[in-house]
């Protein structure tokens, strides 16, 4: 599989990417070296659905040409055979393209499981001689590790310290950690989770996964506003009136009845993808194409939102929950009725509100986010409303003079529209708005990694620029923390607020309403 260059020199500046690729410097073959990778909770939920089956796609593509090995560790009563069958299966079940029997063969080779309890010091002994056996030293004799944390939240903190106990992060192996979200319940959590990785492992060594960044369109982002001259220019709070991020969901809250009544929207969504998402969009330009110049910018980002009291809650946050109602016509329950949830619960699993920047760039432009379970469709948006000219030349009088909309579609259509005017044909003076469309599945007819298998291979390259740092977790829960409490300490009235099938409550349209804008999806 095809790299990236390590660097390139342009007017006697050297700017370091791994993004960026050039016509006069030919592509490096960037090599992952042998590794083995020891998922704990191998037999889960997650491992069954989207890690092991991920893994196995980037093997059958040829990325793993140096070698690996794979050990599952998990309660599970399995030998080796028999978890290979159940991954087998899971993989046909899950997997993105037709099984491939003959790689399968070839991968499952490389498969190792090891049953036992978490807590207990003699497997950790066991993992040792395990790693021993099947890891593949590389080049210089070192034996490359990851740890994949495919386990609840809560369990993590239990193996990382395991893992320090009995000198499995630094010694004899050259290691790396994944661990996956939420981050912690809160800011305190956070840290405290922060402080046993940090105990355990160097910053570079840890690789907090969320999945969002992994979508080419989200990391697209950053290449379109910083290789765009005709956007970047205007992308500040002289042209743009508002930002709005949306990340809709048609579907409830599937099997995690648990998981969620102890999260809620703001823990599930917005802490994380959403946050990620608006510190891209809002960014400074990077001093240079690094996963650390990256991370810094988005870091200032967040530290520079506008601080909100109770008051600034009160009256520009919005939470809902859904009733029963129908999504696509189908008859859909409410909230209340969901396996392993409270009848009488009070957990958001909707939220609206605006969010300001306090910087140059951004100061008085208000920042609209609005995400939830079952709503009318699934899509993931961000929306740049550009000012409205202050005169009318064309027209009628009556007409409205729509403003000019950037679109930044994530999901479920990857693509970039521009909404702009035009005059209507054989018309005098007539307005007509139109749009003009990138589409990602019609401009490249390539394969393009899903966001696991993406953010997979760029641990096993070492490349953390789509990974979150200890600093921007605690930030993010610096931003949301105050919210969840204000709402923990006023349980809401009048739940469910919405049906499923709408757009939210009403309150979330007259937080936008109330200032002569509106909600561009939808």
């Amino acid at each position: 599989m095809k790299g990236f260059p390590v660097a390139i020199k342009e007017d006697s500046t050297i700017m370091y990417s791994r993004f960026l690729q050039t016509c006069d410097i030919p592509e490096k073959e960037t090599r992952i070296e042998p590794f083995t990778l020891v998922i704990f909770g191998a037999s889960g939920d997650l491992s069954q659905r989207k890690l092991l089956p991920s893994v196995f796609y980037i093997f059958r593509d040829d990325v793993l040409v140096n070698g690996f090995a794979l050990l599952g560790f998990d309660r599970t009563a399995l030998n080796d055979e028999q978890y290979r069958t159940v991954i087998k299966e899971a993989v046909r079940e899950f997997g993105r393209e037709p099984f491939d029997e003959e790689k399968w063969d070839e991968f499952s080779s490389r498969m190792n499981f090891m049953s036992g309890n978490i807590e207990q010091d003699e497997k950790y002994e066991e993992l040792r001689k395990k790693l021993e056996q099947i890891a593949i030293p590389n080049a210089g004799g070192r034996r490359n590790v990851i740890y994949y944390m495919a386990v609840p939240p809560s369990v993590t903190p239990v193996i990382v310290k395991k893992l320090q106990e009995h000198d499995l992060c630094k010694g004899e192996f050259r290691t790396k950690v994944i661990v996956e979200k939420p981050f912690g319940y809160d800011l305190r959590s956070a840290t405290e989770l922060n402080r046993i990785l940090t105990d355990a492992f160097d910053e570079n060594q840890i690789y907090r996964i969320d999945h969002y960044l992994g979508k080419d369109p989200v990391q697209n982002i950053i290449f379109f506003r910083f290789t765009n001259s005709i956007f970047e220019e205007v992308w500040n709070r002289h042209y743009i009136d508002n930002v709005q991020i949306t990340v809709a969901e048609d579907i409830g809250i599937e099997h995690r009845g648990i998981f969620y009544e102890h999260a809620g929207v703001v823990r599930d969504i917005v802490q994380n993808h959403i946050l990620q998402l608006f510190g891209l969009i809002a960014m400074e330009p990077p001093t240079a194409f690094t996963a650390d110049f990256i991370r810094d910018e988005k870091l200032k980002i967040l530290r520079a939102v506008h601080h909100m009291d109770d008051d600034y809650i009160d009256r520009f946050m919005v939470r809902g929950q859904y009733g029963p109602g129908k999504v696509h016509s189908k008859e859909a329950p409410g909230y209340r009725q969901e396996r392993n949830v409270s009848p009488s619960s009070t957990v958001p699993t909707f939220f609206a509100g605006k969010f300001y920047i306090d910087n140059l760039r951004w100061a008085g432009t208000p920042f609209y986010i609005r995400t939830g379970k079952r709503l009318p469709k699934r899509v993931t948006e961000i929306c740049l409303q550009f000012k409205r000219l202050p005169v009318k030349l064309f027209g009628r009088t009556c007409d409205k003079l729509e403003p000019n909309l950037l679109v930044l579609t994530i999901q479920p259509d990857e693509k970039i529209s521009l909404r702009f005017g035009v005059k209507y044909p054989y018309s005098e003076s007539q307005i007509y708005h139109v749009n003009m469309v990138f589409s990602y599945s019609e401009a490249f007819r390539i394969k393009i990694h899903p966001p696991y298998e993406r953010l997979l291979i760029d641990c096993m390259r070492g490349d953390l620029t789509l990974f979150v740092r200890e600093d921007t977790v605690e930030e993010m829960w610096e931003i949301v923390d105050p919210i969840i409490s204000r709402w923990e300490e006023n349980p809401p009235e009048g739940f469910p607020n919405y049906a499923a099938g709408a757009w939210g409550p009403p309150a979330a349209n007259r937080l936008i309403e109330g200032e002569s804008r509106q909600w561009i999806t939808g």
